[in-house]
């Protein structure tokens, strides 16, 4: 058995949760100690006429070494179909070297399978998916909303630069919040182009007193540089352990641009484990879909993976 690079196990970690985050109930853990793991993808929400389902198990040197290993089921899927999405999978790889490459491989899937159906008057004429491939999911990510407490007036406790001053200030969304074990998460969002507008919309959020007296406000933005074509992008924790890395490592996956996001949480006094990352993320994916910030799968062609080659801080606790 090879032995287990913490790097890459951190990296895996980081990916099951934002994967969950962004499928909801399509993604499952079928076998979580052996990192087996199952997505439902279909061409439409609604009255899909093609269904695959994708399993991966991932080995302890992926991403950084390793590729996925991975099947395709589908009654339908086999010969030359089969053949032609598994190199398509094969080339995102090559094209990723040692990156994240799951997202890519459902969504190049989920194309496919869109195109597919653009192509055929009908769908199959036997089950889009056998009960041997078959999933029953163990998780429903389903929570009741709970409206919180009207916002009342308070000092902000961040400084902005007097320039800073007469600035427009870039509209703010609120999202639903999710409560669970007496936890309350809540998601704000604002579109940003500038630091310095980061910091007004943070400012403006911290004159709300239920915001300003939340247990943890975590925070990241991305910002696209046309000029330079990268991205300027940054995040916080606010003392909720990695809490903004993997808020940030979210908005990669999904390919954000020009947006902060906010998840404010109030801790309950039970202790939620790894859940209050299911939660932020969460929270944070409903508002990006919500405000339309989320990359269609048409968009996708623009990302890595498309040609052809030749195989070869603050105190870290949770409360």
């Amino acid at each position: 058995m090879a032995a287990t690079d913490p790097e890459a196990a951190q990296r895996q970690r980081e990916e099951i949760e934002a994967l969950s985050s962004i499928y909801g109930d399509e993604w499952c853990a079928v076998d979580e100690d052996e990192k087996i793991f199952c997505i439902k993808i279909s061409d439409c929400l609604e009255q899909p006429k093609w269904t695959l389902c994708l399993q991966v198990n991932l080995p302890p040197e992926y991403p950084t070494a390793a590729p996925p290993i991975y099947q395709l089921n589908a009654s339908w899927l086999q010969g030359q179909e089969y053949e032609e999405l598994a190199n398509h999978l094969e080339d995102i790889y090559i094209q990723n070297l040692g990156e994240s490459i799951l997202y890519l491989w459902v969504e190049k899937i989920r194309e496919v399978l869109i195109e597919k159906s653009q192509s055929c008057d009908s769908g199959p004429n036997i089950k889009k998916i056998t009960e041997e491939t078959d999933v029953e999911y163990e998780e429903d990510f389903s929570l009741e909303y709970q409206l919180l407490q009207e916002y009342t007036a308070a000092t902000p406790n961040i400084d902005l630069p007097e320039s800073q001053e007469g600035e427009e200030l870039p509209p703010i969304f609120h999202g639903n919040p999710i409560t669970d074990r007496r936890s309350t998460f809540q998601a704000h969002s604002a579109p940003v182009v500038s630091p310095k507008q980061v910091k007004s919309v943070l400012a403006e959020l911290y004159k709300n007193k239920k915001i300003a007296n939340a247990t943890h406000n975590i925070y990241a933005y991305r910002i696209y540089c046309e000029d330079k074509q990268t991205f300027l992008q940054d995040c916080e924790d606010d003392g909720e352990t990695a809490a903004g890395g993997r808020l940030l490592h979210l908005m990669q996956i999904l390919n954000v641009r020009n947006v902060l996001v906010v998840v404010s949480r109030w801790y309950g006094g039970i202790l939620l484990g790894p859940d209050r990352f299911k939660h932020i993320n969460n929270c944070a994916r409903n508002i990006l879909v919500d405000q339309n910030y989320t990359s269609s799968s048409e968009n996708l062609s623009k990302q890595p993976g498309k040609n052809r080659r030749i195989r070869k801080d603050k105190k870290k606790t949770e409360h």
